[in-house]
């Protein structure tokens, strides 16, 4: 069984991938709608990322930057939540702990 924690990490990897290109933004949405999700976070974080993953789904009918939306303060942005989204975790015991 997975920890909230390696959950978190997956995400954030795909995140990664997603900014060096390695992973399509639609893969990239998918995978961070569905780790959230299994998250026991605050409801406020699931509005958050709902907003942010909604502008990053309409951000990929532009190629690059537009007026409207900036890829890349996007991908920052999910990356803010990811680490705010780390500390609110509760916190887990690791074999390491025992």
């Amino acid at each position: 069984m997975s920890t909230d924690l390696d959950t978190l990490t997956r995400m954030t990897t795909a995140l990664a991938a997603c900014t060096r290109g390695d992973l399509s933004q639609q893969e990239m949405i998918r995978l961070w709608r569905s780790g959230a999700a299994s998250l026991p976070l605050p409801e406020k974080f699931g509005v958050v990322l709902s907003n942010l993953l909604d502008r990053m789904e309409a951000s990929a009918l532009f190629s690059g930057e537009s007026c409207s939306f900036s890829q890349q303060g996007l991908f920052d942005n999910l990356q803010l939540w990811s680490d705010k989204a780390r500390a609110a975790l509760p916190k887990q015991q690791t074999p390491q702990d025992v």
